[in-house]
Order: C-alpha cells, then structure tokens, then sequence
C-alpha cells in the first residue's frame, strides 16, 4: 500500500511539474506537438526511473565511504550517462524525433525534475522499491503533463479566436497556470 501511496502522490498529487513546478524549461519547450512531448515524455520516465535506481545504489555507497555530502555531484553524474545513452539511443533508433527534441535531450541532465527526484528519495529516506515507485511516479506525472499541454497547444496555437497578443507563449502560461490549479484538484486524495 506504501509503495502504491509514493506512486500515485508522486505523479499527481506532488506532480514535479504542476505541483512542484520543475522541469518547466522543456515543458514549455517541447509541448508544441504530440510527437515530441510523448518522445520526451518517454526519455524522461526512462532517465527517471534508471536514476532512481542508480542514484538510490550510489547513496549507499557513499553512505558506506561515509561521504554523502557528495551525493548532489554523484547524482549530476549518474544522471548525465544515462542521458547520454538516451541521446545515442533516440539518435540511432528515432532520427526525427532526435531532431525534433533538439536541445531539450541533453538539457534532460540539468532537468531538475530529474535531480530533484533524486535528491527527494534521499531526503525521504526511500528504500530502493519506493525509489523506484517515486521515480516512476514522477515520471509518468511528467509525461501525462507535458503530453496534456501538447493536446492543448496544438488546439490553441492555430485558433483564430485566441486575441494576437495572447497567442504563443501568453496562453501556454495561462494553460499552464490552469492546469496547475486543476492539478491542485488532487490535494486531498491521499
């Protein structure tokens, strides 16, 4: 029942992106089309997922050095090799979506969604099983936000009854900012 709690709190009640608002810098960036959103979406929930793995196994090794102050450089570590098989990965497998990630791939090592999740196991002292379910939780919670504001942005971005200063940016944040309170919404569920 605890492992399902993490899980479930981790991808909506304690959403990274709408409730704790991190990772904004590729939701934003990457939420033009559905493609690319899902695209990314799934590189995020693999890093996640493996970082929370890997970055729960390395905590207990400095833990054993007795060297946890590390563990915020170590994590950077970790995190940027599992991007960079990512990154090799979607470039030899999806050439298209490589280039229609573009930038955000490798921004997905300084994501701080990812770090921050992390960090969070660590700070909540998480066995390895509840790592995992918190990394995946707030994975499928970035995914199931980014691909939300896709569906939205494709809508809105050609509609013609959107005012012209409200158009692009403008109304991604109010979407944004929407979807955050409806997000709200899931406060008192556990």
């Amino acid at each position: 029942m605890r492992i399902f709690t993490i899980f479930l709190s981790s991808m909506l009640i304690n959403n990274f992106l709408l409730s704790k608002f991190l990772g904004i810098c590729s939701f934003l960036g990457v939420s033009k089309k559905k493609d690319a959103a899902l695209g990314m979406g799934l590189a995020v929930t693999f890093v996640m997922t493996l970082a929370s793995i890997m970055s729960f196994l390395v905590y207990e090794l400095l833990e054993l050095l007795n060297i946890e102050y590390l563990s915020t450089i170590a994590f950077v570590l970790v995190i940027a090799a599992l991007v960079q098989f990512v990154e090799m990965f979607i470039k030899k497998m999806s050439p298209g979506l490589y280039k229609s990630l573009g930038i955000y791939l490798p921004l997905i090592t300084t994501n701080c969604a990812v770090l921050g999740m992390a960090l969070l196991n660590v700070q909540e002292s998480h066995n390895l099983i509840e790592s995992i379910a918190n990394g995946l939780g707030a994975a499928l919670g970035y995914m199931l936000g980014i691909l939300l504001l896709a569906f939205i942005r494709e809508k809105t971005d050609n509609n013609e009854a959107i005012p012209v200063p409200l158009r692009g940016l403008p109304i991604t944040l109010f979407t944004a900012g929407f979807m955050s309170l409806a997000f709200l919404g899931f406060q008192g569920l556990l």
